[in-house]
């Protein structure tokens, strides 16, 4: 859910979990993109792409999940890549955040996955050992500059995973999170100075180098396999060790 362009993290995870064996469906905001993105996902022979204009939605969830159902059966995986805040909320300090921008963010980027999570399970539309998994980033739990309201959103999506983890368990259905390190993504570039970060990761991270996007869909194509049974309600961080790093 929320593919966009080559360049996405999600587009990463497509292509590893493709390349393993994965049969692939998509969501995507907006008709007018339909020929782009059918265009992008034509690299994963058999996929199909369905348009949802409002993953925090109910009622618009709810319809494409059941056409998604009633066309392709049960599935046995979600990854969720769905996350916005408005502009100037990323660009001005945090304590300017007004109270549209706060909820926005957070509706968008953490309340969606909530709502995805619950239809899919309302709607028996996920197989037995099912894995959910959502993308995260090191700003929920550290101040990073230019960060702002999404840290919060990210935060509160983490705090989401645990508990939606918790319910699902009994159903043995996982729940997990990959916060990965900056990638130089169509979202990144609405982050200041991003490209600094980028510069820092790579001094201060063990492994001196950033994280590519087949890289951080090698990790979530663990999580949704069977190699990862035994994980759930975790942040997994695919960032080459920069969050241990305390200076």
């Amino acid at each position: 859910m929320g593919i966009r362009n080559k360049w996405s993290i999600a587009y990463g995870i497509a292509k590893s979990a493709y390349e393993n064996g994965a049969q692939l469906l998509f969501t995507y905001m907006g008709e007018e993109n339909k020929d782009k993105i059918e265009t992008l996902i034509s690299d994963f022979k058999g996929s199909k792409a369905y348009v949802l204009n409002g993953a925090s939605e109910d009622e618009i969830v709810k319809t494409v999940f059941t056409q998604i159902k009633e066309e392709n059966g049960k599935i046995d995986g979600i990854v969720h890549a769905i996350a916005h805040a408005n502009t100037e909320d990323l660009h001005n300090d945090f304590i300017l955040t007004s109270k549209e921008g706060y909820s926005h963010a957070c509706d968008v980027s953490a309340y969606s996955f909530v709502l995805v999570s619950r239809m899919a399970k309302e709607l028996d539309m996920l197989n037995e050992n099912a894995s959910l998994v959502t993308l995260t980033y090191h700003g929920s739990t550290k101040v990073l500059e230019g960060y702002n309201v999404m840290g919060i959103a990210k935060a509160a999506l983490e705090a989401s995973v645990r508990y939606l983890a918790d319910n699902l368990g009994k159903e043995n259905i996982r729940v997990n999170a990959v916060s990965a390190g900056p990638i130089k993504t169509l979202s990144a570039k609405g982050i200041k100075d991003f490209n600094s970060i980028l510069d820092i990761v790579e001094q201060k991270a063990p492994l001196h180098r950033n994280v590519t996007t087949t890289e951080v869909g090698n990790v979530a194509t663990f999580l949704l396999s069977e190699m990862s049974t035994a994980i759930t309600g975790q942040v997994i961080y695919a960032d080459n060790g920069y969050n241990i790093m305390g200076v």
